[in-house]
């Protein structure tokens, strides 16, 4: 009987070592709150430094691209909207004293159509053909191109003409400016 003791406390022993032993039942699923941030970008555009128009004589026209001009919307917004605007300075050469002029209201600048998008929105051009071409002007901005609607993040980019009305009282030298554009 003693031995029947013995073996059964050594059972139950083994039985207890099993059962704690044994593998916790795991949970089918289980869930994790996550976060991240988009964080807000800006709103830049940037436009060719310099640019050479060519050449023409008093009285005739100039006209030429002024290279690419980007805007990079990263503000992330959820109305992505924004208008480009172009101004200038006055034109002037070093040949005469005083400096001769051409006034920016003698130079025409059309958009002419997207180069390249990338987002949502309606981007629509200022000036989309030669025809709809406006004078420029040292105050007052002038749309060169918009972006409406859309959310998040855009960007468009277009190469601009300008076409100089040279006065017929200009004399001969190498003008020079500046095109400004901006955007917001």
């Amino acid at each position: 009987m003693r031995t029947a003791k013995i073996c059964l406390a050594g059972v139950a022993a083994a039985a207890m070592v099993g059962f704690l032993a044994a593998p916790a039942a795991a949970a089918p699923d289980d869930t994790t709150a996550t976060t991240f941030e988009v964080a807000a970008g800006t709103l830049d555009i940037v436009a060719p430094t310099t640019a050479d128009l060519g050449s023409g004589a008093p009285g005739g026209t100039i006209s030429g691209q002024l290279g690419v001009v980007t805007v990079d919307d990263s503000r992330g917004a959820a109305d992505a909207s924004w208008v480009a605007s172009v101004t200038s300075t006055v034109f002037q050469t070093g040949g005469g004293s005083p400096p001769e002029t051409v006034l920016p209201a003698e130079i025409d600048y059309w958009s002419g159509p997207a180069t390249a998008t990338t987002g949502d929105g309606t981007f629509t051009p200022g000036q989309d053909t030669a025809g709809n071409a406006a004078p420029l002007d040292s105050v007052t901005l002038l749309t060169a191109f918009t972006h409406g609607g859309g959310t998040g993040g855009n960007t468009a980019s277009w190469n601009p003409t300008l076409v100089v009305n040279v006065p017929l009282d200009s004399i001969a030298g190498d003008y020079t400016g500046t095109v400004t554009h901006s955007v917001a």
